[in-house]
C-alpha cells in the first residue's frame, strides 16, 4: 500500500538533483542564512535560520502532507552547541492537484534556541538543510549555512515575530478532551481522533504526527460535529513492518483560517 502511494505521488513533482551551494541554490530560487540573534539571561542563545524564496515559490513544514517534501536539517559541524530546539511558525495549507501540502511561501524564519555546552563562550551554528521548494515543479534543494553567535547579540524582530507566530496550546485554545480510537487495517492502523474544542476558524484541518519517523501518516479527513472536531487517518510503517502506537506520543495540529492549535497526546 505504501509503495502504491509513493508511485501515485511521483508525477506531482518533477525532481532534479539537489544543489550543493554555500548559501543559495543553483538556480537561486531559494536562499538561507543564519540570523545571529541574542543571548538570554539564562545563558541560552536565541538565533534563527532564515529561508527566502523567490515570488511564487514555497517550502514545507515539518509535516508537509502527501504532496510535500519533508525538511531535513543536520547541525553537524556546529560548535559549543548542547541542546538545540527549533520552533516552527504556524504554516499555511495549500491545495494542488487534488492533494494537500503544508508549508510557507516566500519567507520563513525558524527560531533556534541553543543551550551552549560552555556558558559564556561563542557559539557557531552550522547546518545543512535538505528541503523541497515548489512552484509548478518541486525541486529538492541542499543549502549550507554557517554563522558565529557571539554574546550578547541583539534582539532581532524577525526572530521575535516567528516566536510569536506559534500555534496556541491546548489549554489556551480551550481544548476539553482528546480521545483516540485505534483499529487494525490491512496495511497498518486506522486512527479516529475526537477533539472537543471551540471552533478555531473556517476550513479546519487536523494534521496528525507520531514520534516515530518510520511511521507514515496518510492525509486523512477532518470534519466538525458540534463542539467536536473529528479527524481520521491511516498509519503504516515505511518498511511494512509491524508497529505500535503510543497515544501519549501522538501530536495534533489544528490549522484554520483563524487560530492554529498544538495538541499533545490523547486518551483511549
Amino acid at each position: 500500500m505504501f509503495k502504491t502511494i509513493v508511485r501515485r505521488l511521483a508525477p506531482l513533482c518533477a525532481l532534479v538533483l539537489p544543489a550543493m551551494a554555500s548559501a543559495q541554490s543553483f538556480d537561486q530560487v531559494v536562499q538561507a542564512e543564519v540570523l545571529p540573534g541574542w543571548r538570554n539571561a539564562d545563558g541560552t542563545h536565541m538565533a534563527g535560520v532564515r529561508i527566502t524564496l523567490n515570488p511564487g515559490w514555497k517550502t514545507y513544514w515539518r509535516a508537509p502532507g502527501d504532496a510535500g517534501i519533508p525538511p531535513q536539517i543536520s547541525w553537524r559541524g556546529s560548535r559549543n552547541v548542547g541542546d538545540l530546539a527549533i520552533s516552527w511558525p504556524t504554516p499555511d495549507v495549500f491545495y494542488e492537484n487534488g492533494m494537500r501540502s503544508i508549508g510557507y511561501s516566500e519567507d520563513l524564519v525558524l527560531p533556534v534556541k541553543i543551550a551552549p555546552k560552555q556558558a559564556g563562550k561563542p557559539v557557531r551554528l552550522k547546518a545543512v538543510l535538505d528541503i523541497g521548494v515548489c512552484r509548478e515543479i518541486c525541486v529538492p534543494q541542499r543549502l549550507k549555512i554557517d554563522g558565529e553567535l557571539a554574546a550578547p547579540g541583539a534582539r532581532d524582530a524577525r526572530i521575535v515575530a516567528s516566536i510569536v507566530d506559534q500555534p496556541l496550546s491546548a489549554e489556551e485554545a480551550g481544548v476539553h478532551q482528546v480521545t483516540c480510537t485505534l483499529t487494525p487495517s490491512a496495511d497498518g492502523i486506522k486512527l479516529q481522533a475526537k477533539i472537543k474544542m471551540p471552533r478555531a476558524g473556517a476550513d479546519e484541518v487536523a494534521v496528525i504526527e507520531t514520534a516515530n519517523p518510520e511511521i507514515w501518516v496518510a492525509e486523512g479527513t477532518t470534519k466538525r460535529s458540534g463542539d467536536t472536531l473529528v479527524a481520521e487517518t491511516e498509519m503504516m510503517h515505511v518498511s511494512d513492518a509491524s508497529f505500535l502506537i503510543n497515544r501519549a506520543d501522538l501530536r495534533f495540529t489544528v490549522l484554520s483560517t483563524g487560530e492554529a492549535v498544538d495538541i499533545h497526546g490523547c486518551t483511549g
